[in-house]
Parts: C-alpha cells; structure tokens; sequence
C-alpha cells in the first residue's frame, strides 16, 4: 500500500511511497511509478531515500540529483 507523500516543501514531483525492505516504489504526480532497489539504486540511496520519504521532503530533488534512471523498473 502507498502511503501519501506529506510534501512539506509543496513543490515535490512525489505523490506517493511504499517502502519496503530493500526497495522503495515511487508515484510522482504524473501518476507514473517507479520501482527503487537496492540493486539498482545502491543500499546507501535507498536508505537515504527512506529518510527522505519518511520525512516528507527532499525525496524528489534526491531522486533527480543522485538516481535518474537507476530504477529497477517503471511499474506504470
């Protein structure tokens, strides 16, 4: 299950997360979703990204800074 992105900055691309052990599936505001592992994002950027999430801001500046295209998979 996602859970609502609080977006304190209120201008995020994120809208949603689901955070699991070694992952992180992102949906950003154009409703499409991303899938974020540990194999192709590195355990140190998720782990920095769940703090992001969990937080409520810098999550989709981090995304667009350190990650670009190293998702596992575009899930919709």
């Amino acid at each position: 299950m996602m859970v609502l992105y609080k977006n304190l900055s209120g201008k995020s691309k994120v809208t949603r997360y689901a955070i699991t052990k070694d992952s992180l599936k992102i949906r950003f505001a154009d409703c499409s979703v991303y899938l974020y592992t540990n194999q192709s994002a590195d355990p140190k950027n998720i782990s920095q990204m769940k703090i992001l999430a969990l937080a409520g801001k810098g999550l989709s500046t981090f995304i667009d800074t350190n990650l670009k295209d190293r998702f596992a998979r575009k899930v919709r």
